[in-house]
């Protein structure tokens, strides 16, 4: 119901109160404990770098838009995505299971292997960036790719690392996958092959603590991509200082869209609804779903209309430019998200040998190979 919203809390509330259950055989309980927490909170501070939206300046006060905004940058990600794979290999080794053994080798191993390739093709893009500096990596790519000029008007594309460096982007995609140990990467855990991997002898808040921190570094993966390639918080061809000196523009913009969308959404509930029979109470759920759409949307609109009729001053819009950066950027993350579920729907696990000779054999030379053409593309052309 509500788009799974309701089962999803249920779940929840089923692990808080399940038995936390810990099998007698255990020998390091310090480490089998702690292991899921690891997983949990590395997960979850990856996304402490992470730039939601331009700085933000209120009465010449300048705020970052990152939990920690620190100068690590991309390394910080790195560091902790990483070190969320030894609380899997602990977890695996301290179940004291042959079946959780088997998953720390393989969740070892292929930390290892695609670690190296997600690490060099890294490097093509701070060559390609200048900077270590996550936001600055944003504004560089609000820049436009001038292919000629029309009347004064640059025509081209956005400088996004997709574009840039497609190489690359293809490259770290794909380790991020592995990273996140999603599908069809998800060698570590196995069902068909070693029951649960390295959860196996987990229950309750300890089993979910695994399963949230899985999807958490799903969506930290999914946002530092589109932080490196895809723009981040800018729109195409419109960067900070444009959304500023059009404000208003931007307001009608967002109006007119929310309201097709809506449109379009509701129109396609109508029809994903429409074989529910009269008694089903489902048959209701599209219409309460649809009125409740169209209400925020009704909400939203009245909102921008009052925007633009009584005007904003320098911080107001300000603070519109922020919200609106934080709404794109979280429209890419939620269409990169889909991707990471999509790709799960649709492709079976590798076997260990494929994963390895993918990583090694195919991966890691390519990343060699794009930072060498990069340094000449830099070496010729310059910066």
């Amino acid at each position: 119901r509500l788009g799974g919203l309701i089962q999803s809390f249920a779940d929840m509330l089923k692990l808080v109160f399940k038995e936390d259950f810990s099998p007698s055989h255990v020998k390091y309980k310090f480490f089998y404990t702690i292991a899921p927490a690891i997983v949990f909170f590395c997960s979850f501070l990856t996304f402490a770098v992470i730039p939601f939206a331009d700085v933000l300046v209120i009465d010449g006060f300048e705020y970052t838009m990152q939990a920690i905004p620190t100068e690590l940058g991309i390394m910080w990600f790195l560091a902790y995505a990483g070190l969320a794979t030894y609380g899997i290999i602990l977890g695996g080794y301290s179940s004291d299971s042959k079946f959780g053994l088997l998953s720390s080798v393989r969740a070892a191993a292929q930390v290892v292997s695609y670690e190296a390739a997600m690490g060099l093709s890294i490097i093509s893009m701070l060559v390609t960036y200048g900077t270590i500096h996550l936001n600055d990596m944003v504004v560089f790519q609000g820049q436009i790719i001038e292919f000629f000029t029309i009347g004064g008007t640059s025509i081209g594309l956005p400088a996004w690392g997709i574009i840039m460096q497609p190489l690359a982007a293809l490259i770290f995609i794909v380790t991020a996958f592995a990273e996140a140990n999603r599908a069809p990467f998800d060698i570590a855990e196995g069902e068909s092959e070693i029951v649960a991997g390295y959860h196996t002898e987990y229950s309750a808040m300890r089993f979910g603590l695994f399963q949230v921190g899985e999807y958490a570094a799903m969506s930290a993966s999914s946002a530092i991509i589109v932080t490196l390639f895809f723009g981040g918080y800018h729109i195409p061809w419109v960067d900070t200082e444009t959304i500023q000196s059009n404000i208003y523009v931007v307001f009608g913009v967002i109006a007119v869209s929310l309201v097709y969308m809506t449109y379009g959404l509701t129109k396609w509930m109508k029809k994903n609804y429409s074989w529910a029979d009269e008694n089903d109470s489902r048959a209701r759920e599209g219409k309460i779903l649809s009125r409740a759409f169209w209400m925020m949307t009704g909400a939203v609109c009245l909102v921008l209309v009052l925007f633009i009729t009584t005007g904003l001053g320098t911080n107001g819009i300000n603070i519109a430019t922020a919200v609106i950066q934080i709404g794109t950027f979280l429209v890419k993350f939620f269409m990169m998200s889909l991707v990471f579920i999509w790709v799960r729907w649709t492709l079976l696990r590798f076997r260990y040998d494929q994963l390895q000779m993918l990583g090694w054999k195919v991966l890691l030379p390519l990343a060699i190979l794009n930072i060498f053409i990069t340094a000449t593309v830099v070496v010729v052309f310059g910066s």
